[in-house]
């Protein structure tokens, strides 16, 4: 079910299936987010937990019990409750049961608070641990935003960046880089851009990007400190994703334990994190 909060500036959906958003709609009628084509990719801004990304085998390892996860994780495809809500703004909640325990065995809950205010969405993602040990995880979202080839991506400050490599048969990260940005700030969408899947970012001076597109309209995204940026599309297909990520993909060198997982987050019983991204939409 589609969820909807408004005010005079801009319009939010957000469907309890996987608390994706859905739609972001301005007060002329403008949509600024990718509508999901099926025949492409029928994604529009999932939720990636506990997993980022893939695992080698689709699996891992934790106190000995080997658990199969699939790519991005288990809530983007699972049925949200409605928490609370107002006029600007709306919290979705997905708790861990016996279906999520048999591919990830830890307690946890997941809130997706959506707040409108003036012509900025703002997503927060909120990880309970209500188990009675560690709670190991990944997060990450994956909005996607209409734009067209020869449009652009700036950080707000120069960048010195290079793209970590996917393997894309396994879709797991190998040794090689690609050199992105050397003391600059545009990224251009080209047909040839993402060829090689998504540009794997880490190391950002900026919290804050701005996809520029055809009709001169803004999206001023901040993702904050995030240690990975993702940046992706189907090629040549007119939207890009721009991907805040606690977490990444398995290396090559990955030994599959849950422990050990490149930039996995432990959180202790009882504990909580945020994690929040805005958009401003111009």
């Amino acid at each position: 079910m589609t969820e909807y909060i408004n005010n005079d500036n801009i319009r939010v959906g957000a469907d309890s299936f996987g608390a994706e958003l859905c739609t972001v709609t301005a007060a002329d009628g403008t949509e600024y987010l990718w509508q999901g084509d099926p025949a492409v990719w029928s994604g529009r801004s999932p939720i990636l937990f506990p997993i980022v990304g893939r695992l080698i085998g689709d699996a891992f390892t934790f106190d000995g019990r080997r658990y199969t996860c699939p790519k991005h994780g288990l809530v983007r495809k699972s049925e949200f409750t409605l928490y609370e809500r107002t006029g600007t703004s709306m919290t979705f909640v997905r708790k861990s049961d016996d279906a999520t325990r048999r591919a990830y065995p830890f307690d946890w809950e997941l809130y997706v608070t959506f707040s409108v205010s003036g012509s900025e969405l703002t997503v927060d993602h909120r990880v309970v641990n209500t188990g009675d040990g560690e709670l190991f995880f990944s997060l990450g979202a994956h909005p996607a935003f209409i734009c067209r080839i020869g449009d652009y991506v700036e950080f707000e400050r120069p960048e010195r960046l290079i793209s970590e490599k996917i393997d894309l048969t396994a879709s797991i990260r190998t040794d090689d880089t690609v050199p992105v940005l050397d003391n600059e700030t545009r990224i251009y969408i080209t047909k040839d851009v993402f060829k090689e899947d998504a540009l794997i970012l880490s190391g950002m001076k900026s919290e804050v990007l701005t996809l520029h597109r055809f009709d001169g309209r803004t999206v001023r995204f901040n993702f904050g400190k995030c240690p990975y940026l993702g940046l992706w599309a189907k090629p040549g297909v007119p939207y890009v994703c721009v991907e805040p990520w606690y977490g990444v993909n398995d290396s090559c060198h990955s030994d599959g334990d849950l422990r050990h997982k490149d930039r996995i987050i432990a959180l202790p019983a009882g504990g909580s994190m945020v994690f929040t991204w805005s958009a401003l939409f111009e």
